[in-house]
């Protein structure tokens, strides 16, 4: 690699798909061009993407001082609920962020060549003027005059529209220093992706309420067991949050598109901040239980949802000029094949769940405490997967295929480093603290079984 930065020039040593993975190895830790773009977004996206399971972690914490029972029951809600959750946000938040960032590329790639136009053009009537100022001596007749005037009228009309009528700089005196007139951006997925995250939010909300009680016996809660009335209890009044996760995600998916990942970042620690706060406060002051756990994960998220939207409405247009440029077809297209990837991904983990919850509240609290800490350590390699999303969303876009492959290759080797890192880390952590999730020796004794496990899932769940 060059030491200005620039991405390393792929050679064709490896010819089998498997070789890709070993390509330019000894760059993966090189603070580059490409590796500052991939981790100045992949931080802040895995910080913001591991922030709900930390906070359901946290909600685990606290319910597992109320009992056992109640820890059970939370973990069949939650794994119910993130269930339900995770079949419609990866498909519209991989989507949206794939969209709205081939989308955004485009429009800018338009405008900079439209903006190169209308300065060049700038420029040659700039040198007309001068040629005319030093080349006129006398003063030409009377035919000639009119002559001249027809040209003029005549190059005027074949000047481009777009060129003429184009708002790219501000008049005045601002039009000498050349400053461009900054403007809401209108992208029409963004648009498209609010739509479909309220509709799924809104349909997710009234299949959990209306079938709580259903849904739990096909997870293995009976009706006579102890953990039925607070499991539907929290899953009932989870949902009504629904509708507000669905849309604070696809609005992540829309700064993601931008390459924004920061934004939503601080957005999202503070409704976690809120719900960190209010669950002591609902759970044992005002002595609500496991519904002010439920609760305080509802607020925070209308709160996140709503600072997202007025923070959008800034940046971005989100009223489409009509109904014709929305993208229902393509989200949908590309939207089946993905949600077919998460309905078999999430499968096991539904399926683990359930039969955790038929051998009884001890197994089910220790299978909670153990699938929470995966499910928080291993989303951390989402961060890198929105990295490397939206630079070859981009990269397609400007067809720069030699960036799209090493952004490939780079992301596969980091996230393998990072699974192999918190295998250690979080297993040797777990061992010793799982003290702070529950006091039950029975459910300690289950957890650090577990383990091994969970360590090689951490590694396979990374690459």
């Amino acid at each position: 690699m060059a030491e200005n930065g620039d991405l390393p020039v792929t050679s064709s040593k490896w010819k089998l798909p498997v070789g890709v993975f070993f390509r330019d190895a000894r760059l993966v830790f090189k603070w580059d061009s490409l590796g500052k773009e991939v981790l100045g977004m992949a931080l802040p996206s895995a910080l913001a993407v591991a922030a709900d399971p930390i906070a359901s972690l946290i909600d685990t914490a606290f319910i597992g001082h109320i009992g056992p029972v109640e820890l059970a029951a939370a973990g069949v809600s939650i794994a119910l609920f993130n269930q339900a959750s995770r079949i419609t946000i990866f498909p519209l938040v991989s989507i949206t962020t794939s969209f709205v960032a081939e989308e955004d590329t485009v429009a800018a790639m338009k405008q900079k060549a439209a903006q190169v136009d209308h300065f060049e053009d700038e420029k040659l009537d700039g040198l007309e003027k001068g040629a005319a100022k030093e080349g006129v001596e006398t003063e030409p007749k009377a035919d000639e005059k009119i002559e001249n005037a027809k040209d003029a009228t005549s190059s005027k009309d074949s000047e481009p529209k777009s060129v003429r009528e184009l708002p790219l700089v501000t008049g005045g005196s601002s039009q000498k220093k050349g400053k461009v007139k900054t403007e809401k951006r209108y992208i029409a997925s963004a648009s498209t992706a609010l739509i479909f995250g309220v509709i799924l939010g809104l349909l997710q909300a009234i299949v959990l309420m209306f079938g709580a009680r259903t849904l739990l016996g096909v997870m293995g809660v009976k009706h006579n067991s102890p953990m039925l009335a607070p499991a539907e209890k929290y899953l009932v009044t989870r949902s009504f949050g629904a509708p507000a996760v669905l849309l604070t995600l696809a609005m992540q998916g829309i700064f993601r598109g931008f390459k924004d990942t920061t934004t939503p970042l601080y957005v999202i620690v503070c409704g976690y901040a809120l719900n960190v706060a209010l669950d002591p406060l609902l759970i044992f002051v005002l002595r609500m239980g496991i519904r002010g756990a439920a609760i305080a994960h509802v607020l925070s998220q209308y709160l996140m949802a709503l600072v997202l939207f007025l923070i959008l409405m800034r940046k971005v247009n989100l009223l489409p000029p009509s109904l014709k440029e929305l993208q229902f077809g393509r989200f949908l297209k590309n939207g089946f094949f993905l949600l077919a990837r998460v309905i078999a991904v999430t499968f096991c983990v539904t399926l683990a769940a359930s039969l955790a919850a038929r051998l009884g509240a001890i197994p089910m609290a220790a299978f909670q405490t153990c699938l929470q800490v995966w499910l928080t350590s291993s989303l951390l390699a989402d961060g890198l997967a929105v990295a490397v999303q939206a630079i070859l969303a981009c990269a397609f876009a400007e067809k720069d295929y030699k960036k799209a492959t090493a952004a490939a290759t780079r992301v596969l080797q980091m996230s393998f480093i990072l699974g192999l890192g918190l295998a250690v880390v979080v297993g040797v952590g777990l061992y010793f603290g799982a003290g702070i999730f529950s006091r039950d020796v029975h459910v300690l004794h289950l957890i650090r079984i577990g383990l091994p496990d969970g360590d090689w899932n951490w590694t396979l769940a990374f690459s």
